[in-house]
């Protein structure tokens, strides 16, 4: 059975690592898959620290989308992925991959997702995980700092001159490609509940499909087939 893809998309800090992974818990009885867009940024080891300052990490171009919807696409068809390892401390690939086995459902989440038309047509449901401005940007603080070893100063000065920009330009506007729209993003139980419902109908909807196929019937096309040896 073909696995269900759930995408979802946001601004940064809205919450939709809590989304996705609030939807896996409400899904006991099914196996869940997780991929992460961020994941799959391009390599940019090769450059300067002068250049890598001037590389916009929001906009779709420094993410890898053709090894995104390879990996996609193949979970589709019930196949593992090697998902990259991203360094962000050096802005590189490691030479580590995860493993990604398929499951009945699969997850994808990032701030771009529902902004490239390839990426979108793979996925089943496509959510879209709303919050304030200034919630986001103190969750954006919060992270780079603790867990990517980002200065305060470097933080805000990407935001002001990439982040808020390119989620104007791209983010906000992929909006309207929603199937559902999450605001307050991980605290809002309601919307949660509704889209775990709907995965829950379609899941269910695919596996009465299965059972309900006739049972395939030998037919015999030679004489062997049709008469004892």
């Amino acid at each position: 059975m073909k696995p269900l893809v759930i995408g979802i998309a946001g601004g940064t800090g809205s919450g939709k690592s809590t989304v996705a992974r609030k939807v896996a818990e409400s899904l006991p009885d099914a196996s869940v898959a997780f991929i992460e867009m961020d994941a799959y940024y391009r390599d940019f080891q090769h450059l300067t620290l002068q250049q890598l300052h001037h590389v916009n990490w929001d906009h779709p171009d420094a993410i890898d989308i053709e090894l995104l919807t390879t990996h996609l696409a193949a979970l589709s068809r019930g196949e593992r992925v090697e998902m990259p390892v991203y360094e962000f401390a050096s802005h590189s690939r490691s030479v580590r991959t995860r493993a990604i086995e398929p499951a009945d459902v699969v997850v994808v989440d990032g701030i771009l997702l529902l902004s490239d038309a390839d990426v979108r047509a793979l996925c089943d449901v496509k959510v879209f995980v709303d919050a304030d401005a200034d919630v986001r940007l103190i969750r954006r603080i919060r992270r780079d700092t603790a867990v990517r070893g980002r200065s305060l100063e470097s933080v805000l000065e990407q935001y002001l001159t990439t982040v808020q920009p390119m989620h104007l330009q791209f983010v906000e506007p992929s909006k309207r490609y929603a199937d559902v729209i999450v605001p307050r993003g991980g605290s809002n139980s309601v919307a949660i509940e509704m889209i775990v419902a709907k995965i829950q109908r379609r899941l269910t909807a695919r596996l009465d499909a299965r059972e309900s196929m006739p049972t395939p019937v030998f037919v015999p096309t030679t004489p062997s087939e049709i008469l004892p040896a």
